[in-house]
């Protein structure tokens, strides 16, 4: 199988173009491709395929080999794979994902894509949608007891679920032991993605994410506009905000007029090559 492994701040997954390629159990590829010792070593596996209602469609796999809906950093890899492999000569792109058409502007320099802004869509906030068992239209600021100790929690779905908590530091958190406790607890019945920030002005945060399946990761865009919606509920910041990731920056606005967040950020193509399977 030809593969290319690309990064979004540093969430890494292995891209494999369907037009070309056929993989038959993408979750048991996911597992094999993602593990960073017998493997190549990634986040996960994101399929580039034909697409019957925009111009592209996103499949991807967690490297646990669960299928997820939406990736912020995976949809900006995509751009700009169809992009730099000529597959489109587009600067504005569709893209079928589980979690609905994503549309993305190409920012392109020297013949290739430098970033990527990705129109995200509505924050999902009805607690039954996102979903989350607490017997509330909306969960903002909520105290939960989880791992022995009271965390306040906001809820939000970008098509994948999200809880994000506001801490004093980010670097000091025990991430390997909060992080499953809040991804597979009861109340999510769909488990749940984790952000956890601080929040350093009116602008800017700093944020670490435990990806369900994943486990921590460099970076999440969903995660980061999640955060961003929180941050906007919770009062802690303007409705642009520069969000510091492990594995870099991602500028998330929030329009309220058309209630739709955007995503702007990096995408970096790292080395292509082919594995046996």
């Amino acid at each position: 199988m030809k593969f290319t492994k690309m990064h979004g701040c540093g969430n890494d997954y292995v891209y494999v173009n369907c037009f070309e390629e056929t993989v038959d159990n993408p979750s048991e590829v996911a597992k094999i491709v993602s593990d960073r010792h017998f493997g190549i070593g990634s986040d996960g596996l994101i399929l580039i395929c034909p697409s019957e209602k925009a111009d592209f469609r996103m499949a991807m796999y967690n490297l646990d080999g669960s299928e997820g809906k939406m990736c912020g950093n995976g949809v900006r890899c995509i751009a700009k794979y169809v992009y730099d492999h000529h597959l489109t000569d587009k600067t504005r792109i569709s893209l079928e994902t589980l979690a609905g058409i994503k549309y993305l502007d190409l920012q392109v320099e020297n013949g290739k894509v430098a970033t990527v802004t990705v129109d995200m869509g509505e924050p999902i906030l009805e607690a039954a949608k996102i979903p989350v068992t607490i017997p509330k239209d909306r969960i903002i600021d909520e105290p939960v007891d989880i791992d022995g100790r009271t965390w306040n929690m906001t809820c939000v779905s970008m098509g994948n679920p999200h809880a994000i908590v506001f801490v004093d530091d980010t670097q000091s958190l025990d991430l390997e032991k909060i992080g499953p406790a809040f991804e597979k607890h009861p109340m999510f019945p769909e488990q749940v993605n984790t952000e956890f920030l601080q929040v350093l002005d009116r602008h800017t945060v700093n944020m670490r994410v435990w990806e369900r399946g994943s486990g921590e990761t460099l970076a999440c865009g969903t995660g980061a506009c999640a955060s961003a919606m929180a941050c906007i509920l919770n009062g802690k910041t303007e409705h642009e905000v520069l969000i510091h990731l492990l594995g870099g920056d991602l500028r998330i606005t929030y329009d309220p007029d058309k209630n739709r967040i955007f995503m702007t950020g990096p995408a970096t193509e790292v080395f292509s090559g082919e594995i046996d399977l």
